[in-house]
């Protein structure tokens, strides 16, 4: 029996009109769960600590293979409406493009993968289950998102053997990239602490500022490696210095700085925080002050060997656009650093450097290309 196939367009519009801004559901997952029970998905919501979550599975718990999807339906603030071209959640289509919050990050992927599983269960029922996790809460803590879905996936009892996540991925064209890891992540927050005083009289004060200014100093310019096989070299940028001083003639007692980690497979978390702890312990020493210091941790590196899975998804992205993507480990974190610990995963998604913008969109095309290879990579892992 044909069915009608699902537009990924019209879904990709259906959802950007649902305002799901971190962490406001908007109907998105609503609207998903309608179309996947429909097509035979056991759908379950997940949801936890005020944020929605959907897990769709179809076919039967633990029989044969089961292929994963992840992604979300949340979507960053729409910054100055006054300043879109088309309302934010218009879902307008001019030309070939579709504007709207999330277009790009990420309901299109979401779309695409969810009407590629649709037209393939229908069609050629697999031997297996395939399985869609969709959060609600990756813009924002991502602690009760995709960790909560794979939480319940273990208590559960539910299982993926390979993910395919859904974050745009291509720098320039539709293809160009996938990504098979990502770098770490760290924040640490320093307090120096001195002693205020009247700064015609430093000598009875102990300034804090010059303690910063070497700490910084010493973290920016350190060189943590030269990269690896698969990642670029490990960075640290200050991003702020924060004293709140509004006096000209007066000495400070504290200041602040953060700074940000993106790392490597070479380190860990704890390694870095050790090294950062350190190098605090010593500029105290030096200078007289307390430097008091924090840190939290977004992720860990990781990698997914290129193999089968990888190998997967590259010869069906070659397939459906002529391009060979290249394997990627760059760009900030994404919730494949969960999925990880459950499976292989790699991510594969549209081309991503209008997300987050005003007039956020995405070419009409692409999310049809995008449809056509996740359907080609769940006929290709099944056949």
């Amino acid at each position: 029996m044909s069915h009608t196939p699902v537009d990924p367009v019209a879904l990709t519009a259906d959802l950007v009109r649902c305002n799901s801004v971190t962490p406001r559901e908007g109907g998105a997952l609503v609207l998903l769960e309608k179309l996947l029970s429909d097509a035979g998905f056991d759908c379950t919501r997940v949801d936890r600590g005020g944020i929605a979550n959907l897990y769709a599975r179809w076919g039967t718990r633990g029989n044969g293979k089961a292929f994963g999807f992840n992604g979300h339906t949340d979507v960053v603030p729409v910054g100055d409406e006054a300043a879109w071209t088309f309302p934010p959640f218009g879902a307008v289509i001019d030309g070939d493009w579709l504007y709207g919050r999330g277009a790009t990050d990420m309901k299109s992927g979401v779309a695409a993968f969810a009407a590629a599983a649709v037209d393939f269960v229908r069609d050629t029922p697999p031997d297996g289950a395939v399985i869609l996790a969709i959060t609600g809460d990756e813009e924002g803590e991502s602690t009760d998102g995709t960790i909560a879905l794979l939480d319940w996936m273990a208590e559960a009892g539910e299982r993926m053997d390979a993910c395919i996540v859904g974050e745009p991925t291509c720098p320039e064209r539709m293809g160009d990239m996938m990504k098979i890891g990502r770098r770490g992540a760290l924040t640490a927050f320093f307090e120096v602490i001195g002693k205020q005083g009247h700064s015609a009289y430093p000598h009875k004060a102990l300034n804090p500022m010059p303690a910063v200014t070497l700490l910084g100093h010493r973290l920016a310019t350190h060189t943590l490696d030269q990269g690896t096989d698969h990642f670029d070299p490990s960075t640290l940028a200050i991003t702020t210095i924060d004293t709140g001083n509004p006096a000209n003639n007066v000495i400070p007692a504290r200041t602040k700085m953060t700074v940000n980690l993106r790392f490597n497979d070479l380190h860990s978390g704890d390694s870095l925080t050790e090294w950062l702890r350190a190098e605090a312990d010593k500029v105290a020493s030096e200078t007289g002050t307390l430097i008091e210091m924090s840190s939290k941790l977004s992720g860990e590196s990781f990698l997914t060997p290129p193999g089968d899975l990888s190998a997967l998804v590259a010869k069906a992205v070659t397939a459906e656009t002529g391009l060979t993507p290249e394997m990627s480990t760059t760009g900030g974190t994404s919730d494949a650093r969960f999925v990880k610990n459950h499976c292989p995963v790699v991510e594969f998604g549209l081309v991503g450097h209008r997300m987050h913008e005003v007039d956020e969109r995405v070419r009409v095309s692409d999310i049809h290309a995008l449809k056509a290879v996740y359907a080609r990579v769940l006929n290709d892992y099944f056949a």
